[in-house]
């Protein structure tokens, strides 16, 4: 990981609505519009707010205990409305279980705090999401 503040990803289309994302490093992933089996945009937005905050759940649970269960669902209702496309409220569901003993305890007390740290502080993709960021683009 770099210190940099700045994050960047490449996307070369592939084919007629296919697409390949890159990262700086090296990692692809295939995006589509959502007639394939690839990930839609709005698919991607969905795994990276599950992702993000999974990652940071994870990181504060996990001192306590090894989680034997850590799914996430995160979904919400694409709209279309006189605001054009976009997307309702968002849902991120967690279910997680921890190995019973005093470890796992102390992980159980700290899900849910963790939960709520990852949604009004820690997670910045759904951060930047819940406050809004300008979005710029240009044509060459």
């Amino acid at each position: 990981m770099t210190d940099s503040p700045w994050r960047e990803i490449s996307l070369t289309r592939t084919g007629p609505e296919e697409y390949v994302a890159t990262n700086a490093r090296g990692a692809s992933l295939r995006v589509g519009s959502g007639s394939t089996a690839d990930f839609s945009p709005v698919e991607l937005l969905l795994v990276a707010i599950a992702g993000c905050s999974s990652v940071d759940v994870d990181l504060i649970t996990s001192r306590r205990a090894e989680p034997t269960r850590f799914d996430v669902v995160a979904r919400g209702e694409k709209l279309k409305d006189e605001r054009g496309n976009h997307m309702g409220a968002i849902e991120v569901s967690f279910v997680v279980e921890f190995p019973e003993g005093p470890e796992g305890d102390q992980a159980r007390e700290r899900l849910a705090p963790a939960v709520a740290q990852s949604r009004d502080r820690l997670c910045t993709v759904s951060r930047t999401v819940s406050l809004g960021a300008p979005v710029s683009m240009t044509a060459r």
